[in-house]
């Protein structure tokens, strides 16, 4: 059992990138989130272009960790891990191509997703990163990828164990759930709100989110934004909120926040719904930024038969 497990957040926008002076202190880079723990391979959560950045800096950890000069990175042990895919829109799946360590002889990389209609994740990924769209294959990378195609189910990744819901979105859609350690995660980053019922959350999204230590929630839209673009597949921040309050978790992290939403906007959010939390029973609301770190540790203690979950953030 790992002692914690670090969540890190290299991309928390939605739809497209969006990098510039108003948005640098959240990032304007898309989804993609890790998880790490000592010994044991990273979990990626989506591969949109805040998966570049990360690669960065596994490189820079490998350089450093090996002594390393001068780039000899066939030095360094080869990169492994495990990518869940939410679904095949651009900002969720673009990053693939600029991550430096996947071109590296010996890395793989398992990446796990929604097949959409009758194309595979395979299938998919051959036809966006293939000329003239971009200039390399998949199969020219000097490491090697597999896709999975994943339903709903669940299924035991190292010491993690990873539940998989269809969630309501704008084309096929996975929710995930990740309980490793004694702690939990639930990424639910595209969520369309019901438009006739802001108080209705799906089955699937529930038993995700069910009692979760973190929740990572589209928060997309305000609910003026929403009454303008209800069928785009999203959810506002108050209904994020509702989720969060039905599934009884611990911290709500507000994730794809829309491109026009400049730090100042974010900041004004997430203190509207830390206020609204507490009357809804959320523990904790937050809005990770780019490269924040959210820890969380599960300590057994035997004096009051129950589980202590501690929750630390770093930038």
């Amino acid at each position: 059992m790992a002692d914690s497990l670090d969540v890190r957040f290299y991309g928390v926008r939605g739809s497209t990138p969006c990098p510039c002076d108003a948005n640098k202190r959240y990032g304007g880079n898309t989804s993609c989130v890790v998880l790490q723990a000592d010994g044991a391979d990273p979990i990626l959560l989506d591969m949109g272009t805040g998966l570049r950045n990360f690669g960065m800096e596994v490189d820079r950890e490998a350089d450093r960790a090996h002594g390393v000069e001068g780039g000899r990175r066939d030095m360094t042990p080869p990169f492994r891990g495990t990518a869940l895919v939410s679904h095949l829109h651009w900002d969720h799946v673009q990053g693939l191509p600029f991550f430096g360590p996947i071109n590296r002889p010996g890395a793989h990389l398992d990446v796990f997703g929604p097949a959409d209609g009758n194309r595979s994740m395979e299938a998919a990924f051959a036809l966006f990163m293939n000329p003239p769209y971009f200039p390399i294959c998949v199969n020219d990378l000097a490491g090697s990828v597999s896709f999975n195609d994943v339903d709903d189910g669940t299924m035991s990744i190292g010491p993690a164990v990873i539940k998989t819901r269809r969630v309501p979105h704008v084309g096929l859609t996975n929710g995930y759930r990740i309980d490793w350690g004694g702690v939990s995660v639930a990424y639910i980053s595209d969520h369309q709100e019901p438009v006739d019922d802001p108080q209705r959350v799906d089955e699937a999204v529930l038993e995700l989110a069910d009692g979760v230590d973190l929740l990572i929630h589209d928060a997309q839209f305000t609910t003026e934004e929403f009454a303008q673009r209800s069928d785009w597949g999203h959810s506002t921040v108050a209904y994020a909120l509702e989720v969060a309050h039905q599934a009884s978790v611990v911290e709500l992290a507000l994730f794809h926040h829309d491109p026009s939403h400049c730090d100042d906007t974010v900041d004004g959010l997430l203190e509207w719904a830390g206020s609204t939390a507490d009357g809804l029973n959320v523990g904790r609301v937050s809005a990770p930024a780019e490269g924040q770190t959210v820890t969380l540790t599960a300590a057994w203690s035997a004096t009051e038969n129950e589980h202590q979950i501690g929750l630390s953030s770093t930038a």
